[in-house]
């Protein structure tokens, strides 16, 4: 014989194929980073999104490219009219709005704002540790 005979051998504990142990780490690290990058940024853009959708006549606002100005027209659509200067108006898309500096007054008859609008954000543990 030229050949040793081949014995059976026992399998190891992860030779069984892909078990649940080898995906742990990689749900490890999908769930770090939901919490640290995507559900930050999700509540970033629903904030942006609640500020472009509530701009009024008279809001001092910077657009993405820097200017200052106040919004001269905000009429229901994509468009927002904004005064740069003395007659200077230029119509923006409402989404280049990166910041309302003043709020305007709200109108008259209109609801008051809600109790808890100051204690915005706060961070990964802002609503567990209130002030």
């Amino acid at each position: 014989m030229f050949f040793p005979p081949a014995y059976a051998q026992s399998g190891g504990a992860g030779a069984g194929g892909f078990g649940f142990e080898q995906m742990l780490p990689f749900l490890l690290i999908f769930v770090v980073f939901y919490f640290l990058l995507i559900r930050p940024q999700q509540k970033k853009a629903k904030m942006h999104r609640e500020m472009v959708s509530n701009l009024r006549r008279g809001d001092k606002v910077v657009t993405a490219g820097g200017l200052i100005g106040k919004v001269a027209k905000a009429p229901e659509g994509p468009e927002v009219e904004v005064e740069l200067g003395e007659g200077m108006k230029v119509k923006v898309i409402r989404e280049t709005i990166s910041q309302v500096v003043t709020k305007s007054a709200p109108p008259e008859g209109s609801p008051p704002p809600a109790a808890n609008e100051d204690n915005k954000g706060g961070g990964l543990l802002g609503g567990l540790f209130k002030r």
